[in-house]
């Protein structure tokens, strides 16, 4: 009964939060806006077909879909992720997932549930996570709503539970997999690696290695099996990020900034700031967002007042953020009473325990900082495996926020059980924490400037825009000193109700009571700033995000069957409305394939016609009149395909993509000298035409008096995409840096392309098998608990 009253109370404080989706209203969020545009062609497939396309032309030319929309249909295992959301609507699932997901870990170590009440509250409401959901990073969301459970899991193994933690183990392994956000995992298992190592240390202190062996064995037999569950979309993403942004180039251009994976300036572009860090115990200590919403009694609103008379509209997105990121949408809270009980609870927590929280702790918040602390940045993105192929480095504080309320409540448990043999101690304690966090706060409070200018990186140039820059700075001062007197009153507040606890003025049940109130308040406060009931809108525009322009429905009017736009009205590599009604040159997400991405840097971005050309761009949208999108029929578009009538050979990718932007590309063809193509006799008269399109299966007709050696305007990637000729399977070749090129003999022949990725298929079959061998052990586990 009372994990059922707390399942009760977390529906309830969720759905209130998110009480507009009670009135029929839906979350606008930009990353899901995006997403249904970067998606449509491929839901369009799924309906016309019923298959999965796996490859989508709509985005960068075309791309595997693997990390857009993929039916993974041998996992089953997935389909209990709705039901630990209890079948909440988006996005409040994904916060009642936080709030089960911590309250099952507390819980699963021995401690009072209403501790773990409270606990999941800290957790779940830090204000990152629900940053990310306004932004609609979705798939985040979601795995972060894991990471607690698998900690249980594991912890649980350690602890001798073997059958059970193993197969929670393997449960919530799969589901955080499934997630498909690995970045959040890969950080999980660092941190399984630290208390692997620490128990391994504990183990051979105390003789016992052959038990934490047969843990390590257990687990990791688990966590295979977990992994196995979700083969198909490892295998595919694995084998796709080698050729995309997160794989290693060919190119030696500016090779100190290179990794075996994205390359570190854009990997370390998000970094933390060190002294942004105390955004875990002050909210507003480097300004909040990027875009603040001001009163008019703010500085910068007088200031402008004297020089726009759209100051009320302009403060609205205040620019008060001054830390190291490019731009924020808030900082990440971990709340000043949670964290204070963090502090309190180091001294208070199990020795070992300590030890491996602390070390995961420090390496995550260090890492957080990316380009502010390289020589510990450098080493991970050049030695340990996987780690340069993320972005955002700050991501990393996810960690930091699962460990510090678990220490909170790990100390408030040991304070509560060790007050009447330890009060002295524990007062002790408890002076010591708040001297250190109400110290800091009130240093903050009397000194903002000692340290601090407050100068953003945007600064000069508003102040050249005519901006009043000096009342945003003034701004600035007064948002870091509100909330740090904030927090230091939060901090009062707590330790002084647990220093009426510990000389007996006030309760136990009073304590947790006040700690839970004052904790949610706080936090759901400070969420309110960046995710509040203004975030909603009606169902209907949230599901119907982008209106035909003019320019749409004019292209849209073309029967050609497949051709390319570039959008020049909207920032083309970074917006995915486009590709909701067009194939489009450009597109939105963050692991396109690295070639392309290399042709946007080196061309496209420049406006290098000869490059649009060859990818078949057919129109370009323009701004006309009125700031009204025009279509600008481009007609020097090569088209699906051509003949070429020679074949220039390179060394490498170097020459490769220098060449391309030197030669004639309608009429020659630059191959790198791996590929063995054949020779071939230019025929002037030959053609060849598109006659039959879908996203992944494309059909030519070439008529030919000689062999001759086409480029096909389509995407070269060799790891799913096959060409038959007659229904015969045949080589072909990547030519022009990131085209398709083919030898195809006299005659009149059939030229197919066919998407059929064996990785795909295969892993299907395995993660199948391997979920029914889950369930079983599923159903093993709840009778043997059950009996």
């Amino acid at each position: 009964m009372p994990h059922l009253y707390s399942i009760l109370i977390f529906v309830f404080i969720t759905m209130v939060y998110f009480s507009p989706l009670l009135k029929g209203e839906k979350l606008k969020q930009t990353d899901i806006v995006n997403f249904k545009g970067m998606v449509q062609e491929i839901v369009e497939h799924r309906d016309t077909y019923q298959e999965d396309p796996l490859w989508t032309n709509s985005m960068f030319s075309g791309m595997p879909a693997y990390q857009i929309s993929v039916l993974y249909t041998g996992n089953l295992i997935k389909k209990f992720s709705k039901l630990f959301q209890l079948f909440l609507p988006n996005p409040s699932g994904y916060v009642f997932l936080y709030l089960l997901g911590f309250y099952f870990l507390i819980v699963s170590l021995g401690i009072d549930y209403r501790l773990a009440i409270i606990g999941a509250i800290a957790f779940a409401f830090s204000s990152y996570f629900f940053i990310i959901i306004e932004a609609g990073h979705n798939t985040k969301a979601h795995a972060i709503g894991y990471l607690a459970p698998v900690l249980a899991s594991v912890l649980m193994v350690y602890r001798g539970k073997l059958f059970l933690g193993g197969v929670l183990t393997a449960l919530f392994t799969s589901l955080m997999i499934s997630a498909n956000h690995f970045q959040i995992t890969y950080y999980l298992v660092v941190v399984l690696i630290i208390i692997g190592l620490v128990k391994l240390f504990q183990s051979f202190k105390t003789k016992e290695l052959s038990s934490f062996f047969k843990n390590v064995a257990v687990l990791i037999l688990a966590g295979s099996l977990g992994l196995l569950t979700n083969i198909s979309s490892f295998l595919t993403t694995s084998e796709y990020g080698a050729e995309s942004m997160r794989g290693k180039s060919e190119l030696t251009s500016d090779i100190s900034n290179k990794t075996s994976g994205l390359d570190k300036s854009y990997a370390t572009q998000w970094s933390y700031g060190v002294a942004e860090s105390f955004t875990l115990l002050i909210p507003n200590f480097h300004g909040g967002s990027s875009g603040t919403e001001l009163t008019t009694e703010s500085n910068i609103y007088r200031g402008l007042s004297k020089i726009t008379s759209n100051a009320r509209k302009i403060i609205k997105q205040s620019p008060t953020y001054w830390g190291d990121q490019p731009f924020t949408s808030g900082p990440v809270y971990a709340g000043a009473i949670v964290f204070f009980l963090f502090v309190l609870g180091l001294f208070l927590i199990n020795p070992i325990t300590r030890i491996w929280i602390l070390s995961s702790f420090i390496l995550m918040l260090a890492l957080s900082w990316g380009k502010n602390f390289m020589p510990l940045t450098d080493f991970f993105l050049d030695y340990v495996p996987g780690y340069s192929k993320f972005r955002a480095v700050s991501t990393t504080l996810v960690i930091v926020e699962l460990l510090i309320p678990l220490v909170a409540i790990l100390g408030l448990q040991k304070l509560l059980d060790l007050k009447g043999e330890y009060k002295g101690k524990l007062n002790k304690n408890l002076k010591i924490s708040f001297v250190i966090v109400a110290g800091i706060c009130l240093f903050f409070v009397l000194f903002p400037k000692a340290f601090f200018d407050f100068v953003g990186s945007s600064d000069i140039q508003l102040k050249n825009s005519g901006w009043p820059v000096a009342d945003l700075q003034a701004d600035r001062v007064n948002m870091f000193v509100s909330d740090a007197w904030r927090s230091l009153i939060l901090v009062l507040i707590a330790a002084g109700s647990i220093f009426l606890f510990l000389n007996n003025t006030i309760k136990k049940n009073v304590l947790i009571l006040l700690l839970g109130i004052f904790i949610l308040g706080d936090m759901w406060v400070v969420n309110k700033r960046y995710l509040d009931n203004e975030s909603f809108s009606s169902k209907r525009k949230v599901e119907q995000p982008f209106v035909k322009s003019i320019a749409d429905q004019v292209i849209l009017q073309d029967t050609d069957i497949n051709y390319r736009v570039y959008n020049t009205t909207v920032s083309p590599f970074n917006d995915a409305s486009t590709s909701f009604y067009h194939k489009s040159i450009g597109g939105y997400h963050g692991a396109k394939l690295k070639r392309y991405q290399e042709i946007i840097d080196q061309y496209l971005s420049k406006n290098q016609i000869e490059i649009f050309n060859m990818l078949n761009t057919k129109y370009f949208i323009i701004n006309g009149q009125n700031n009204s999108p025009v279509a600008q029929l481009n007609p020097n578009a090569f088209g699906n395909a051509w003949f070429v009538n020679e074949v220039i050979e390179v060394e490498n990718a170097d020459q490769e993509i220098d060449t391309i932007g030197l030669v004639d590309l309608r009429s020659k063809a630059v191959v790198d000298k791996r590929f063995d193509y054949s020779s071939f006799e230019f025929d002037s008269l030959a053609t060849i035409n598109l006659t039959s399109y879908k996203a992944n299966h494309l059909v030519y007709e070439s008529i030919s008096s000689t062999d001759q050696f086409a480029v096909f305007s389509e995407v070269f990637y060799d790891k799913g995409w096959n060409a038959y000729i007659n229904n015969e399977l045949v080589p072909h070749y990547r030519a022009n840096y990131i085209l398709r090129a083919l030898n195809i003999p006299a005659g009149k022949n059939i030229v197919e392309f066919k998407f059929e990725p064996q990785t795909f298929k295969a892993g299907e079959q395995i993660s199948l098998a391997s979920s029914i061998i889950l369930l079983l052990l599923i159903l093993g586990v709840a009778y043997k608990e059950f009996k």
